[in-house]
């Protein structure tokens, strides 16, 4: 496992961390998922990521108990808040009692004294950044959180944030995008902001909800107990790549990959890898063997005729409207 600095920090993480969005406490077993965590481990993973509201909380405890034991200072644990925790009003969003209250839950769950990374999950439109900020400064300050960072934050938000960081001395190190060969977004606006802040992508998705393994094929239906079956694993989230156009330029993809010596997903791991601004991407896995695969993309290196290739099997089904990265308007 290869290691990059988070953002202009002087953290270092592992290049692929692992996240649990929608396998701990939901997808799968907390057998199973203890099992994907002791994977990460093996192959040198020391990133986890997670969220207060994955699996309604129970990700994180999920989380927590898979890695109790192992030593502290040896792993980077980032978790998230924003979305809803509870039933009411101020059970969202990024509220100074909402933030406060939500560190405290979040380490309770983790069975940690401290996060490494603490990020505000979207931009809150409903609260003024400089209560949001003053907050997350607070609780860097105490030692709960050691950086802060954003996810789906446009170019404009990142800027702001990071000022009203740099102004109340804390360090606002990293965003966290969906970014993959399909999903570009970020490239236009928020990748040349971040690279001139010192701001690092800690990317989720690359290999676009398990699009780019090349398992869902044109004029087939989804493999039986895959991602696009189960309600509980994002079938809404993955519907909007299974058109047989996305598909088909999808399977234009096997020969680069067995010409390049990788799996498909590892392909696409390893592509958004050659992003410098890229710290991290994020894997999940419901089985130790995905694990295994996927890390196999650290320290892969896709020469310039690859990507371009890449880039023009994809031609025409990309995402790349910067406009895409939007937070909601109001609190969910």
């Amino acid at each position: 496992m290869e290691f990059r600095h988070l953002g202009r920090s002087g953290l270092m993480v592992s290049e692929i961390a692992y996240g649990n969005w929608i396998t701990h406490g939901s997808q799968v077993e907390e057998e199973a998922a203890a099992k994907c965590v002791k994977a990460a481990l093996d192959v040198g993973i020391t990133t986890f990521d997670t969220a207060d509201v994955y699996a309604g909380t129970r990700a994180e405890e999920v989380l927590g108990r898979a890695l109790k034991g192992e030593r502290r200072e040896g792993l980077e644990i980032f978790t998230k808040v924003y979305w809803p925790t509870g039933p009411g009003p101020n059970d969202r969003g990024l509220s100074r009692k909402h933030i406060m209250e939500s560190i405290e839950g979040s380490l309770r769950r983790l069975q940690l004294d401290y996060v490494d990374l603490y990020q505000a999950h979207r931009y809150d439109h409903s609260t003024p950044l400089e209560e949001t900020m003053q907050a997350f400064a607070d609780i860097v300050h105490s030692g709960k959180a050691l950086y802060i960072g954003v996810s789906e934050w446009s170019a404009t938000e990142i800027r702001a944030g990071w000022e009203l960081a740099r102004d109340l001395k804390i360090q606002l190190v990293s965003n966290q995008p969906q970014y993959s060969a399909l999903w570009r977004v970020i490239e236009a606006e928020v990748v040349p902001t971040s690279i001139e802040l010192g701001v690092g992508q800690v990317v989720w998705s690359p290999i676009a909800q398990g699009v780019l393994t090349g398992k869902y094929e044109p004029g087939k239906q989804p493999p039986a107990g895959s991602r696009a079956t189960d309600d509980k694993s994002g079938a809404d989230f993955i519907a909007r790549w299974l058109s047989d156009e996305v598909l088909g330029a999808v399977q234009r993809l096997k020969p680069l990959a067995e010409q390049a010596g990788l799996s498909m997903a590892q392909l696409a791991v390893a592509w958004v890898l050659q992003n410098s601004n890229v710290s991290a991407a994020i894997i999940g896995a419901s089985r130790p063997e995905q694990v295994y695969d996927n890390a196999k993309a650290s320290g892969v290196k896709l020469d310039d005729d690859l990507m371009k290739a890449i880039d023009e099997a994809l031609a025409g089904v990309t995402e790349s409207d910067p406009a895409q990265t939007v937070s909601p308007a109001k609190r969910p």
